[in-house]
């Protein structure tokens, strides 16, 4: 044997015979790639779709603050990760601990209601005298009450009849709601976390998310990209955060009225905020039982305080509020509420409204590039058909000598 002869490497014995290379692939390279990102992609979805709902809360309190973390940027010296744990710590202090005690004390009302109703139903009860004194409809209401919780169970049927469950699950529902407070700290903390990252990193994987899309969407994705914050952003910041705040100064309001249970109706009325026209119906509810009930004065200066209070936030604060490039009209609005409580419980009253807007944003988007076509085609349908252009004959003047 020769030095230079090149020598054939030797197969590898393996338990099911001996390897034999393939000289050309069943599936091609790139498809079998991208088959196999899509599965990754799907089993980590599987995997952590337990964390999808902190992950898209995070996400929405980036957007909507970033402004004001860039702010924050500027006067710390641009240090991303001082400036993410500032604005967790503004976070923690300014929303999430008066939430969570806001929470907490609803939770306490709302049991107390739940026991009131159980009371109520063992034993049956009489109908209320601000009832009956009511004008025009008191005395039917006051033979609806006496037919349906006048007499002992009646409580029981009507929850029975509406939702097909019984008061004792409703009440230990309540009771599981409140004692699962382990698992709601553990939720909010992987919110944190995944917002901290969201702030530090959120620049750099705008970036790659910008170049991926441009792949994608190569005549889009540069206004659709645009459109998406500042849609979330406009949306969280005026209708989330305005109705916290009309259900806080509003809560007040009713605590100083002498309103049973103030913090729980104070929380409804900041949810019943998120719908257009909810909170102007929440207080004058409260304000009607109140007169009702015989604080007449109490119940004017409420609906006064309400009325006061909706006319500068609608006027002043909102304007000023919400800005960006949609205004959510009132029908996609309550699609977005109602399903996205359905989906996603609680944290659909926030991203099912801001998933409404996206799709509205998107559409007219669509229609505006559908109107810009429109108007840059000619209107001449010979020119759009690629017709003959028009001659136009121009008769020579003839001169006499």
């Amino acid at each position: 044997m020769k030095d230079n002869e090149i020598q054939k490497p030797e197969r590898q014995q393996r338990l099911f015979g001996l390897s034999t290379p393939l000289r050309s692939a069943v599936i091609p390279p790139i498809s079998a790639a991208r088959w196999l990102l899509v599965l990754i992609v799907a089993a980590g979805v599987y995997f952590f779709h337990g964390f999808l709902f902190p992950v898209l809360a995070a996400l929405v309190i980036a957007f909507a603050s970033w402004p004001l973390y860039r702010r924050l940027l500027v006067a710390i010296g641009g240090n991303r990760t001082v400036g993410a744990t500032l604005a967790i710590l503004f976070i923690l202090t300014f929303l999430v601990v008066p939430i969570a005690l806001a929470g907490t004390y609803a939770i306490n009302e709302v049991r107390e209601w739940v026991g009131w109703a159980i009371e109520t139903n063992r034993h049956g009860a009489p109908t209320p005298h601000w009832i009956t004194t009511l004008p025009a409809v008191g005395d039917w209401l006051n033979d609806q009450w006496t037919t349906n919780l006048g007499h002992p169970g009646g409580i029981g049927e009507l929850i029975q009849l509406i939702s097909g469950a019984n008061i004792g699950s409703i009440y230990r529902g309540v009771l599981a709601a409140g004692g699962s407070a382990f698992g709601l700290i553990l939720t909010l903390l992987f919110m944190m976390i995944a917002l901290f990252f969201a702030y530090r990193d959120g620049e750099h994987f705008a970036g790659q998310i910008d170049r991926l899309g441009e792949r994608i969407l190569p005549t889009r994705w540069e206004r659709i990209s645009r459109v998406v914050p500042a849609t979330i952003s406009s949306t969280v910041t005026g209708m989330t955060v305005i109705a916290i705040g009309e259900g806080l100064v509003l809560g007040i309001a009713y605590w100083l009225a002498g309103v049973p249970s103030p913090v729980t109706l104070g929380a409804l009325t900041g949810v019943m905020a998120l719908i257009p026209g909810g909170a102007p119906l929440s207080f004058t509810l409260v304000s009607i039982y109140l007169a009702a009930s015989g604080s007449m004065m109490a119940g004017v200066a409420l609906f006064v305080w309400g009325t006061v209070e909706l006319f500068i936030v609608d006027k002043t604060l909102r304007p000023k509020l919400v800005g960006g490039p949609i205004k959510l009209p009132f029908l996609p609005t309550f699609f977005g509420l109602i399903g996205g409580v359905k989906t996603m419980g609680f944290l659909g009253l926030f991203i099912g409204p801001v998933l409404m807007a996206l799709l509205v944003a998107i559409w007219r988007e669509w229609l505006r590039e559908v109107e810009l076509v429109e108007d840059a085609v000619p209107a001449d349908p010979v020119e759009l058909a690629g017709g003959p252009p028009r001659i136009e004959i121009v008769a020579e003047e003839k001169t006499h000598a």
